[in-house]
């Protein structure tokens, strides 16, 4: 069975033949173990996240009903309830939207056989630096069948795989670079040709694992225990630890927080939800108002996507990706910083001329039946979920602050709503949910905890993991938008 098969994996990896730590608080001694020569492994980290306290998540076991569907779906599917679950479960409408989208892509009918599926995957997260969603899918490659010498490097890959390089490259960092002959060369490369309907299946597999780094990234999602970088075999040092309590379960410390983005007193952070809602209410007021021209909509668009290019944390440093990750892309240097520090032009995107809704969702559905429809939910469910909960407020209309974040972000990429008032973005986004935003759509692998700590200081972490699936959904689509105008092009 997978499920018996995966368990005892992650034992496996887990265990390891050397010098036994035994522990003298408890008198446990070394002797018949010490012989077996097993060691032990700590989790290097206190639960899923680095950036949420662990007793803020959810526990499995304390679940409810829905919650506990929820995980024995997810294990059943994947053979493991993995920390990317165990964090969205804070918001269980969109987790259940979200996994049985991931599970079509994955295992279900589709134009692509299961082992391209996976490393197509690993592709895509490799591009962000991601080695958590590398491992996963590594191991899942080898699980259906594909052959361990791709994972030597791409160049090891079949040609087919080795062209969609350059496709996952623009894709991943400048997505308004791709052109109708990015999908010709695709399209018609002899022996090595996709089919439309690969191609489909391929791009909404780098979107889906594009914007997935970023939520790993942008929630601080830690390794699983039994991956790499989610143990350590050295023996704890606070003195009075106790290292049975590894093998019960009870690693965990008290956790005290840290504010690492400076001391900021709770009234201080009070007065900024404050006067966040005070501004949604006055930009409520104004729409009730007046209505700026189409000019003037269109002269504020132009400035808010030119302002967003020079948005960067002071913290903005290379970050040189590992070998482990970097073998499975091409073109280490390429990203998004080139464009943002250069000023080069992003052309204007018009969601009036081709949009999702009339466009897109068509089109990938008719070459990848029921695919379209998932992912049309998943927007739909990100873009309008709301508890109306603002930090400590109940019966807040929070669509207004929603639609500037997901409009922000397409800002970013050169997408316009004509009918939207991009004035609105600067007075509800201040630098620094600003700087966390694009830090966490074109550079994840930049997301710091100072970061996710100085944005919101006064919500919840539901409410800033909330904030990220509008960010991954709100990049998906872009992505999409992009992909798809270009495939539609050269289908006309």
């Amino acid at each position: 069975m997978r499920l018996a098969t995966t368990a005892n994996e992650a034992y496996t990896a887990s265990l390891a033949v050397s010098e036994l730590l035994g522990c003298k608080q408890c008198g446990g001694g070394r002797g018949q173990d010490e012989e077996l020569g097993i060691r032990i492994p700590r989790p290097l980290g206190h639960g899923p996240s680095r950036f949420i306290p662990e007793k803020e998540i959810l526990q499995v076991g304390s679940e409810d009903a829905q919650m506990h569907t929820l995980f024995a779906d997810s294990f059943a599917a994947l053979g493991r309830l993995d920390n990317i679950t165990l964090v969205m479960v804070f918001h269980p409408q969109y987790l259940e939207s979200f996994l049985k989208t991931q599970h079509y892509l994955l295992q279900m009918d589709g134009p692509l056989p299961l082992h391209y599926r996976h490393y197509i995957g690993i592709m895509a997260a490799a591009r962000h630096q991601c080695s958590y969603l590398v491992n996963l899918h590594v191991n899942d490659f080898l699980h259906v069948g594909g052959d361990p010498k791709w994972l030597n490097g791409l160049e090891n890959a079949p040609q087919k795989l080795q062209n969609l390089g350059e496709l996952n490259k623009v894709l991943a960092h400048r997505p308004w670079l791709i052109t109708k002959e990015h999908i010709e060369g695709l399209l018609k490369a002899e022996e090595h040709s996709w089919s439309l309907a690969e191609l489909v299946h391929a791009v909404v597999l780098l979107t889906h694992y594009h914007s997935l780094a970023s939520f790993t990234f942008g929630c601080g999602i830690s390794p699983e225990i039994h991956c790499d970088g989610g143990h350590t075999f050295r023996p704890p040092s606070v003195s009075n630890y106790c290292i049975c309590d590894i093998t019960n379960g009870n690693h965990s410390v008290d956790e005290t927080q840290v504010n690492s983005a400076g001391n900021v007193s709770v009234s201080d952070s009070f007065f900024e939800v404050e006067a966040l809602m005070e501004k949604m209410r006055q930009l409520q007021e104004c729409r009730d108002e007046e209505e700026a021209s189409q000019e003037e909509m269109a002269s504020r668009f132009e400035i808010e996507k030119r302002e967003s290019m020079f948005v960067f944390s002071s913290d903005d440093e290379e970050v040189t990706p590992a070998r482990d990750v970097s073998r499975h892309f091409e073109d280490t240097s390429y990203g998004y910083k080139d464009f943002s520090r250069h000023g080069m032009h992003v052309p204007t995107f018009r969601v009036q001329d081709y949009c999702w809704e009339d466009h897109g969702y068509s089109l990938v559905n008719r070459l990848y039946p029921d695919v379209g429809q998932l992912i049309d939910e998943k927007f739909h469910i990100a873009y309008n979920l709301t508890y109306n909960t603002m930090a400590m407020h109940k019966d807040v209309d929070t669509s207004m602050l929603r639609r500037a974040i997901w409009n922000y972000i397409h800002c970013m990429f050169g997408i316009r709503y004509d009918d939207y008032d991009y004035g609105e973005i600067n007075q509800l986004l201040d630098r620094s949910f600003k700087v966390y935003i694009k830090t966490v759509v074109c550079t994840p692998e930049k997301v710091t905890k100072r970061m996710y700590d100085s944005f919101w200081r006064q919500f919840k972490h539901s409410e800033k993991v909330h904030v990220n699936l509008l960010l991954i959904e709100a990049r998906m689509q872009a992505e999409l938008l992009y992909a798809l105008r270009a495939i539609t092009r050269y289908m006309t």
